[in-house]
C-alpha cells in the first residue's frame, strides 16, 4: 500500500476521493448499459439468428444464474487478489464477450458470450464498494455511494436509444462491437490508475479467530438478512419498473402515453433521490431507520396508486414521490453493508449481499406476470406494498442484530465489579 501512501501525498486526499468516484461510477455505468444492451435489439435478434423470445429471454437469465453463482468466489478474488485489478478484468472481460458476439453472430455464441457477461457482472459492486470504502473519508462516503449509483442509473437510461441508434445507423452487430469498445475503453484509465486500490487481504493469514470461522465470519445472520433485503428490494422494485406500465393501464384505463410518462417521471425521480440520499447517509448514522422510513412511506404512495386511479397529474406527481423516496435510501442502504462487512472482507460481503438484487431479478417478472396473466392487474401494486413493508422490517432486524453482536465484545471486555 506504500504507491498509494505516495499517491495520496502527491494528489491530495479529495484528489484521490474524486479520482476514485470518476473510476468506479464509469465502470459502474458500463456496467449498467451492458444490462441493456440486448432488450432493445431483440427484435433485431430474433430476425438475424431465426430465433424466438424465449430463446432470448433464456439468454438473459443464463447471464443472471452465473452471476449469482459467482458472487461469493469473486467476493473473495478482489478481497485477496485487489479490486482494481478485478474491476480492469471484470471490464475486459465483458467488453471482449460483446465484442466476439458481434463478430460472429449465432445463438450458441450468444449464450456463451452471456456466460461471460454474468461473470463480468459478478465483479462490479464488490469491487466498486471495495475501492470506494478503501478511498473516501467516512464523512463523505454515503455520497460517493450515491454518485456510484446515480452512475448506474443513467447507464440504464442511455444504453436503449444509444443501442438502437447505433443499429440503425451501423447495423446491428456493429452496434454490438461498439459495446464492447466501450467496456474496454473505460478500463484502460483503471489499469494504471494504481493508487487507488483497496487494501489488499493475505491469500493465507494468521490463524486469527475470524479466519478459523471460514465462512461463518461472513454469513452471519446480519450479512444473510441484508442479503434477504436487497433480494426484497429488488423484488418491489422489478413490480413498479416492469409491470406499472401495464397494470395502469388494465386496472384504471389510464392511455399508454401518461402510463409510460408516469413510469419516466419514477425513474427519473429515483435517480435524483439517489444523490440527495447520499447527503442524508452522510448526516446520520441511523442509517436503517432512514431505509424503513422511507420504504414505509414508499409503500403508502404505491397503496394509493394502486386503489385510487389517479387522473394524470396525480398519477404523475405520485410516482415521482415514489420513485424519489426509493432512491433516497440507496446510501443508507449501502452504508449498513460496509457497517456489516468484517475486516479485510468488504468484497465478499457486498459480493453476498448484492446477489440478492439477482434473485430478485430472476423470480420478481415470474410473479408479477403471473399476476398479469390471471387478470390481476391491482395486484402488482399491492404485492409490491407488502414486498415495501417486508423491506422496512428486514432493514430494522438486521440493523438490531448488527447493533447486539457489536455490544457483545464490549460486554465480554467490560471489567467485573
Amino acid at each position: 500500500m506504500a504507491e498509494a501512501v505516495i499517491t495520496r501525498r502527491g494528489m491530495g486526499e479529495r484528489g484521490v476521493e474524486v479520482r476514485a468516484m470518476a473510476l468506479v461510477s464509469a465502470a459502474h455505468f458500463v456496467n449498467h448499459f451492458q444490462y441493456l444492451v440486448l432488450p432493445p435489439l431483440f427484435p433485431l435478434l430474433k430476425a438475424e439468428l431465426g430465433i424466438g423470445f424465449v430463446e432470448l429471454g433464456f439468454a438473459l437469465t443464463v447471464s443472471s444464474f452465473v452471476g449469482v453463482a459467482a458472487q461469493l468466489p469473486v467476493g473473495y478474488l478482489v478481497d485477496h487478489l485487489g479490486a482494481r485489478r478485478m474491476l480492469v478484468l471484470g471490464l475486459i472481460v465483458a467488453g471482449l464477450a460483446y465484442l466476439g458476439f458481434g463478430l460472429a453472430p449465432s445463438y450458441s455464441s450468444l449464450l456463451l458470450a452471456m456466460v461471460f457477461v454474468g461473470l463480468a457482472n459478478s465483479v462490479f459492486h464488490p469491487a466498486d464498494y471495495a475501492i470506494l470504502s478503501a478511498n473516501v473519508a467516512p464523512p463523505r462516503l454515503g455520497r460517493a455511494f450515491s454518485v456510484h449509483t446515480f452512475a448506474g442509473f443513467l447507464g440504464n437510461a442511455v444504453a436503449p436509444m444509444t443501442m438502437l441508434a447505433l443499429a440503425a445507423g451501423a447495423g446491428l452487430d456493429a452496434a454490438l462491437i461498439a459495446a464492447g469498445i466501450l467496456a474496454l475503453v473505460v478500463a484502460l484509465p483503471l489499469v494504471i490508475a494504481r493508487g487507488v486500490d483497496a487494501e489488499v487481504a493475505p491469500l493465507h493469514p494468521a490463524p486469527t479467530v475470524g479466519a478459523r470461522g471460514g465462512m461463518t465470519s461472513i454469513l452471519t445472520p446480519t450479512i444473510l438478512g441484508l442479503t434477504g433485503f436487497f433480494a426484497l428490494m429488488s423484488l418491489s422494485g422489478s413490480g413498479i419498473s416492469n409491470f406499472s406500465v401495464v397494470a395502469l393501464t388494465s386496472a384504471f384505463g389510464t392511455s399508454l402515453s401518461v402510463a409510460n410518462i408516469a413510469l419516466t417521471a419514477y425513474l427519473t425521480a429515483q435517480a435524483l433521490g439517489v444523490l440527495a440520499g447520499g447527503f442524508i447517509a452522510d448526516k446520520t448514522r441511523r442509517h436503517a431507520e432512514v431505509a424503513a422510513l422511507g420504504y414505509a412511506v414508499n409503500a403508502a404512495i404505491v397503496l394509493a396508486i394502486g386503489m385510487a386511479g389517479f387522473a394524470a397529474l396525480p398519477l404523475i406527481l405520485a410516482m415521482s414521490g415514489a420513485g424519489f423516496l426509493g432512491g433516497l435510501i440507496m446510501p443508507s442502504r449501502d452504508m449498513l453493508v460496509r457497517a456489516a462487512a468484517p475486516p479485510g472482507a468488504m468484497g465478499r460481503t457486498f459480493g453476498i449481499v448484492t446477489s440478492g438484487f439477482s434473485i430478485g431479478g430472476m423470480i420478481g417478472p415470474l410473479m408479477f406476470g403471473l399476476a398479469m396473466d390471471h387478470g390481476m392487474p391491482k395486484a402488482v401494486f399491492g404485492i409490491s406494498v407488502m414486498l415495501m413493508i417486508a423491506v422496512a422490517v428486514v432493514a430494522l432486524v438486521s440493523d438490531r442484530r448488527a447493533a447486539a453482536r457489536r455490544r457483545m465484545p464490549m460486554r465480554a471486555a467490560a471489567p467485573a465489579d
